[in-house]
C-alpha cells in the first residue's frame, strides 16, 4: 500500500540570494510532483516567494520580527492547512517552533535543516536539538560541527545537498549568453576564472592575482561589490582583470564560458554553486574548510586550498591552468562523482524519508 501524502510546511526566515533558497525551492518543487502538498512560509518581499509563486507553490507570507507573534502566526498556520510535517531553514523559524514544542503547541512532525557551519551557542543547539523530531545536515562536515558543540546526535541524519541536473544540462539562452560575454568582455585568451557566490571570502583569490604571472580574468558572480573588493580590484596588475556581476538568472552561462571555477569560502556547508560547475565537467579549486573537502578528493575531483591563504590560491591556480591534462582529468572525475552521488533526485529521496521518520516519532502516521 503506497504511504500517504503529506503536507509540508517549508519555512526560512531568509529566502534570498543563496544556495539555501535553491534548494528549498528545488526540493519543494520535486515533493509536490511526488504528490504531497507544499507551502512555503517566508517573507513577502522574499526571491524564494517569487519562485514558490512563480512555480504554482502555495506561499504563506509571514512575519519573521517577534518571535512571540511568529510562534502564533505558525500555530494558526499549521492548523488552518493541517500541516503534517515542518522543516525549519534557519534560525528565526526554529526558536519559534521549538518554542511551540516546549509549549506542547506542537504535535506534528518537525524537522530541522542545517545548512551551514553552526555558529549557535551550544545552549541553543541543545534545546533546538531536543526539541527536533529530526536534524538534517547537508554535509558530513555539518554534523560534525553540531557534534563538536554538543547536539544530540540521536536524531541527527546526513542528507548531502543534491543539484538538479535538468537545470545544469539545459542550454543557456541566448540573452543569458549575451549577458555573461558582455560581462566578461574581450579576454584575449585568457582563462576565465568563475566564483559564483554571494560574498565568500572572494578577496583571498584576489589578493593573490599580484603573484600569479598566469593573466587571468576573475568573474565574481552574484555579488556587489563591497569597498574592500573594489579596491583590490582597482590595484590588479593590468595582465588581470576582475569583473563583478550581481545576481541574475545567467549564472550557469559563465560556467559554459568558464576554465575553471573556484569557490575561497572558509564556511561552507555543501556548497550548490560548487556541485553545480563540477556536474559541468569544470575543474574546481575550494578552501579545504567546510564541507567542501566532502565533495572533493585533492588532486583528483578537485584541488583543496588552505583556506585565507592568498600564496596557495596562486599555487593551486598555477597547477591547474599550467597543466591542461590534469585540469581534464578533475573535470571529468568531479562530473562523474556529482552526478552519481549528488542528484536531487537522492536528496529528495532521503529528505522525504526523514519526514516519515518524524512523523513516526511523533505517532502520527
Amino acid at each position: 500500500m503506497p504511504e500517504r501524502s503529506l503536507t509540508i510546511l517549508q519555512l526560512t526566515h531568509q529566502g534570498d540570494v543563496a544556495g539555501s533558497t535553491t534548494m528549498i525551492f528545488s526540493l519543494s518543487q520535486r515533493l509536490a510532483r511526488l504528490g504531497h502538498r507544499v507551502l512555503i512560509g517566508c517573507r513577502r518581499e522574499a526571491l524564494l516567494a517569487r519562485l514558490a509563486v512563480d512555480a504554482g507553490l502555495e506561499h504563506i507570507p509571514l512575519d519573521f520580527s517577534r518571535l512571540p507573534r511568529l510562534a502564533d502566526a505558525l500555530s494558526g498556520v499549521i492548523a488552518q492547512h493541517h500541516v503534517t510535517v515542518i522543516n525549519s531553514h534557519e534560525g528565526r523559524d526554529r526558536r519559534a517552533l521549538t518554542w511551540l514544542r516546549w509549549q506542547r503547541r506542537l504535535p506534528q512532525g518537525f524537522v530541522v535543516t542545517r545548512h551551514t557551519m553552526p555558529l549557535t551557542s551550544p545552549l541553543e543547539l541543545v534545546a533546538v536539538g531536543l526539541s527536533a523530531d529530526r536534524t538534517i545536515a547537508v554535509s558530513e562536515a555539518v554534523a560534525r560541527g553540531l557534534r563538536r558543540r554538543m547536539y544530540p546526535t540521536g536524531r541527527l541524519t546526513v542528507v548531502p545537498n543534491g543539484i538538479d541536473l535538468a537545470r545544469v544540462d539545459a542550454a543557456p539562452s541566448a540573452a543569458d549568453v549575451a549577458v555573461a560575454r558582455a560581462a566578461l568582455g574581450d579576454v584575449g585568451g585568457r582563462p576565465v576564472v568563475v566564483i559564483l557566490a554571494r560574498r565568500k571570502d572572494q578577496h583571498i583569490l584576489l589578493q593573490g592575482l599580484a603573484g600569479l604571472q598566469r593573466a587571468v580574468v576573475v568573474a565574481c558572480v552574484g555579488l556587489e561589490p563591497d569597498a574592500q573588493l573594489r579596491e583590490l580590484a582597482s590595484s590588479i596588475a593590468t595582465r588581470h582583470r576582475v569583473v563583478f556581476v550581481p545576481f541574475s538568472e545567467s549564472g550557469q552561462a559563465f560556467y559554459r564560458l568558464a576554465t575553471v571555477a573556484a569557490l575561497p569560502s572558509r564556511i561552507e556547508g555543501l556548497s550548490l554553486s560548487l556541485l553545480e560547475a563540477m556536474a559541468h565537467g569544470l575543474p574546481v579549486l575550494a578552501s579545504d574548510a567546510g564541507g567542501n573537502p566532502d565533495v572533493i578528493t585533492s588532486g583528483t575531483t578537485g584541488v583543496l586550498v588552505p583556506a585565507l591563504d592568498p600564496a596557495a590560491w596562486v599555487r593551486a591556480l598555477e597547477q591547474v591552468l599550467g597543466n591542461p591534462a590534469f585540469a581534464g582529468r578533475l573535470g571529468r572525475a568531479a562530473r562523474d562523482l556529482v552526478r552519481r552521488d549528488f542528484t536531487l533526485e537522492r536528496t529528495v529521496e532521503r529528505t522525504e524519508a526523514v519526514y516519515r521518520q518524524a512523523l513516526s516519532r511523533r505517532s502520527l502516521s
